[in-house]
């Protein structure tokens, strides 16, 4: 697996090509930077699973610190976060008093040690043929029911945007609330868009060409 100081992709098979969007989570127990956990536990209230190639890496780094600092924005959400590696918890908790110590941040959210593959490779994180113990920067967006309603894969050397990840918690959320649709860059108050009326009587009468499908609406959640 490329770490973060790779210059070319090595071709190989797609990491996320484990699970696909709609398919129900699977679960697992393990050892986390706040204690034994059970991913089933978190139902009921949304979840991102992400995983990071390694403990003590710059870029990952950088994530935890601007996770950390973002924790309260996705609490107000109803969503919490879990991360995972392959280093063990002794790792884990090493990283993060260093973290603490030198950016002044403590990173609460549930650091998942998986120094077998087992949840990796269960999860596509991790090409099965793949020996090596890192792991792609793989994010799954979890709904209350379990189900997998979302996922990006980042590459070892590129990090994460966690603007970008509130944006996609958010525009799940919205069209939660009903047969709404998020545009493009779609930020919570701004209008989203109907699900068109697949009916031929509804193209036919509508007043503009693109009537039909391109109606905004003021519907969903709005934070």
């Amino acid at each position: 697996m490329a770490n973060e100081n790779s210059q070319a992709p090595i071709p190989r098979e797609v990491p996320c090509g484990g699970l696909r969007i709609g398919d129900v989570a699977p679960d697992f127990a393990a050892r986390s930077t706040t204690g034994e956990i059970r991913l089933s536990e978190f139902r009921g209230r949304w979840l991102i699973l992400f995983s990071h190639p390694a403990d003590f890496t710059p870029v990952c780094t950088t994530e935890f610190v601007a996770l950390a600092q973002s924790a309260n924005e996705f609490e107000k959400r109803d969503c919490a976060l879990m991360a995972l590696s392959v280093d063990s918890l002794f790792s884990h908790f090493a990283w993060l008093r260093l973290i603490r110590d030198r950016y002044d941040v403590e990173v609460r959210f549930p650091i998942v040690e998986d120094p077998t593959l087992v949840i990796g490779r269960a999860y596509g994180m991790v090409a099965p043929q793949d020996n090596d113990s890192a792991t792609v920067r793989t994010t799954f967006f979890i709904d209350p029911q379990g189900v997998i309603r979302a996922l990006t894969c980042y590459p070892a050397n590129v990090g994460r945007s966690t603007p970008e990840m509130l944006r996609m918690l958010d525009a799940l959320q919205a069209v939660d609330d009903g047969p709404v649709l998020a545009p493009a860059n779609w930020r919570p108050g701004e209008a989203l868009l109907s699900q068109p009326d697949a009916s031929l009587e509804t193209v036919f009468s509508a007043k503009g060409q693109t009537d039909w499908f391109m109606k905004e609406t003021r519907g969903g959640s709005k934070k």
